[in-house]
């Protein structure tokens, strides 16, 4: 099988449904980080990347705290990027393969703050940006405003490869963290910090949900 074809047909589909952010990773390597049956994992080796755009304007809203309409509309993306991977896992099934729709944000451990698999980790191993100094994945066009899902195929893909960029110089995150969790070296990111701070905000009532989102919006990349 040609798996280039196959990646374009897969990649044109995914555009069609409205995703922004499209690459594949092998994770032939990775599965220990995978939390699912090890049955299920035999059956797969590469996991596809879905990112679908958060809304600037909200984001805008955002200045020290959380509002209920960013905790609303992250809610909502994270629907529609389960849905629409729903989509493309009935896409490659109907194509005689296997898929394993993961969600968008379904927390497993709120301490640890894991879930299922890190899409943040599969969307980098897929070329979509790098590990920034807030935590996220930063794509060189939208930065960190958007949301992630990922589906495990076994289907015959061409991979894509991780990129070798950074956040350079740019350390606006830092600056407006609440939690003062963000530092210059990445690897300094304070989860214990910033989680205490998602714990705060929810005392306070200001949303249901341990998010934030403060340094998502300044983290804007370079959109032409």
């Amino acid at each position: 099988m040609d798996k280039k074809k196959i990646y374009l047909q897969l990649q044109k589909f995914c555009l069609q449904q409205g995703v922004d952010l499209f690459g594949v990773a092998d994770i032939s390597k990775e599965k220990g980080d995978i939390r699912l049956a090890p049955r299920s994992l035999e059956k797969v080796d590469k996991a596809i990347c879905l990112g679908i755009r958060l809304s600037a304007g909200i984001l805008g809203e955002l200045e020290q705290v959380p509002t209920r309409l960013y905790f609303h509309h992250y809610r909502t993306l994270n629907g529609l990027l389960d849905q629409t991977a729903l989509k493309v896992t009935n896409f490659i099934q109907n194509k005689g393969f296997c898929a394993i729709p993961i969600p968008a944000s379904q927390i497993m451990d709120w301490q640890k703050q894991t879930a299922h698999l890190s899409h943040k980790k599969i969307a980098f191993l897929a070329g979509l940006g790098w590990i920034g100094r807030n935590n996220l994945l930063v794509n060189k066009k939208l930065g960190s405003q958007f949301r992630l899902s990922t589906i495990l195929t076994d289907m015959p893909l061409k991979t894509d490869k991780p990129v070798d960029e950074n956040c350079g110089g740019c350390a606006l995150c830092a600056a407006v963290c609440p939690a003062q969790a963000i530092h210059k070296d990445p690897a300094q990111f304070d989860h214990i910090k910033c989680f205490e701070k998602l714990k705060e905000f929810q005392k306070q009532h200001l949303v249901e949900q341990y998010i934030c989102g403060v340094c998502v919006n300044v983290c804007k990349g370079k959109i032409p």
